[in-house]
């Protein structure tokens, strides 16, 4: 134990994801060593994220403006909705360069240990923006884990009747249990590749 601030610093990084309290502790005295115009310039952006990030009023990808720049984009492919867990998903996806579709970020997955159901998901809205017309495929890439698989299911199952909608998910390939922005873009860009219609299997 440190005294007074130097604890409660190393306290608050160990929340972050992936953070033990060795990893807190180099991070802390780290940051203690670095001159105070950087840590003022850290804690500046930490709250401009904060105040100014926000999610897309369509897909609910996080942007700092009303809509994402993926959703502006007039090139992207209206037709196709690649449905994934966080906003770190689109990021993954996109490095693959292989879909140019729009997407819809759930916000997590179907986890009853979690306490997380259906209803805690932006599964609502997804049902919502396939009124448009323009939409013909919902792609599911959740993660390949028993989580994500839960959600993929539930979804696939709902939009089942829905009229003039495909739903496919990613192809295997990816490693079961593991997560999407974890996969290399060769393996991910196959997956997109070689999707499967629900239904066909």
């Amino acid at each position: 134990m440190y005294d007074g601030p130097v604890q409660d610093l190393i306290d608050e990084l160990g929340r972050l994801p992936g953070v033990g309290p060795k990893s807190a502790q180099r991070i802390a005295f780290w940051l203690l060593e670095q001159p105070q115009a950087d840590i003022e310039r850290l804690a500046a952006v930490l709250m401009t994220v904060k105040e100014h990030t926000r999610m897309c009023s369509v897909c609910f990808n996080v942007t700092d403006e009303q809509t994402c720049r993926i959703c502006r984009d007039p090139r992207r492919d209206r037709s196709l909705i690649c449905v994934v867990e966080e906003s770190k998903d689109v990021v993954a996806i996109e490095r693959t360069r292989e879909f140019h579709g729009l997407y819809h970020v759930l916000g997590g997955s179907i986890s009853p240990i979690d306490g997380r159901g259906p209803g805690d998901l932006r599964i609502a809205e997804l049902v919502r923006r396939l009124s448009d017309p323009a939409v013909e495929e919902v792609i599911l890439a959740t993660n390949p884990n028993l989580e994500g698989e839960a959600t993929a299911t539930y979804i696939s199952r709902l939009l089942a009747d829905t009229p003039g909608i495909r739903v496919s998910k990613l192809a295997s390939g990816l490693p079961v249990g593991g997560d999407l922005e974890y996969a290399d873009d060769v393996t991910l860009g196959r997956a997109f590749n070689g999707r499967r219609y629900v239904g066909d299997e």
